[in-house]
């Protein structure tokens, strides 16, 4: 792959993860004016998930075989419904920077998935940086997260639940990017997870219009900006880089609280996002092929 592409392929990861970056402080904004955690997920995904229809829509793409549509609506019950909904408890429970941080327990999943369904080499250099991130998010975890009190066993689970769905997606968007185009996969995808969340959440139309603002930021931001990005790096770099480098995110997302909402981690906590931090120098610097 040309250096240029590669490179490439880096900036677009890492708007993703800044876009990514915002669901925690976008996400309390959503709550602390009354919308529930599960109905949060569900305009994030509607208002990210009509987008990328319209864009689809636009590129033709909407038109495909009802056993791949079929598909990519399950996928979404998972990868969407699950996964946003539990990031917006994870986020109730134990604070928007632990939230982020539990989330990237995934690229151990992608190295797995990477491995056993794309035969990629997992490098001695790909091993360490997994191994510093997981031992920075582990760190983070232990050191009691970003909200005051004693640490939340539910937040803990939904936490690491979302790290599950969302290693799922690399697979899952590589096994299919070269038949459609990204705004065709999460249109359907979102749309499932939609539907899912929809059933189980009581949604509302009666907000102020400042509430209708933010999810809609909420959607477009985290959801439409974010996913298009992420297609576009995942066309040009690994998972397992990819995966990593989106490591950022979680710094990123724990300095937006804390400026925002005052969250804070104790010493053991800020040690641990500095190590994730580590985690995507190391993989951003690797000049090897794999």
């Amino acid at each position: 792959m040309p250096a240029a592409d590669s490179l490439n392929g880096y900036i677009w990861i890492l708007l993703a993860a800044f876009f990514w970056s915002l669901i925690g402080v976008l996400s309390k904004l959503c709550m602390s004016a009354g919308v529930s955690p599960l109905e949060t997920a569900f305009w994030r995904a509607a208002f990210g998930g009509a987008l990328f229809l319209i864009h689809a829509a636009a590129r033709r793409g909407l038109f495909i075989p009802a056993r791949d549509a079929g598909l990519f609506l399950l996928f979404g019950i998972w990868g969407v419904g699950v996964f946003f909904g539990a990031t917006q408890y994870a986020i109730q429970r134990s604070g928007a920077a632990m939230a982020v941080v539990l989330l990237y327990t995934a690229p151990v999943w992608v190295a797995v998935f990477s491995r056993l369904l794309f035969r990629e080499r997992i490098s001695t250099r790909k091993l360490i940086a997994i191994g510093v991130a997981l031992s920075g998010t582990s760190l983070v975890c232990f050191s009691g997260g970003s909200l005051p009190g004693q640490p939340s066993l539910p937040g803990i689970a939904c936490g690491l639940l979302t790290g599950l769905c969302y290693a799922s997606h690399y697979p899952f968007y590589r096994w299919w990017q070269g038949r459609y185009a990204t705004a065709t996969i999460y249109g359907f995808m979102l749309a499932g997870g939609v539907l899912a969340l929809w059933f189980y959440a009581p949604v509302s139309l009666d907000h102020e219009p400042r509430v209708w603002f933010w999810l809609a930021v909420l959607g477009v931001s985290t959801t439409f900006f974010a996913y298009a990005c992420y297609g576009q790096g995942l066309k040009r770099i690994s998972l397992v880089r990819a995966a990593v480098t989106c490591h950022l995110e979680p710094v990123l997302s724990t300095l937006w609280v804390w400026l925002f909402w005052q969250e804070n981690f104790s010493l053991a906590g800020w040690l641990g996002s500095g190590l994730v931090f580590v985690a995507v120098l190391l993989l951003t610097t690797d000049k090897s092929r794999d």
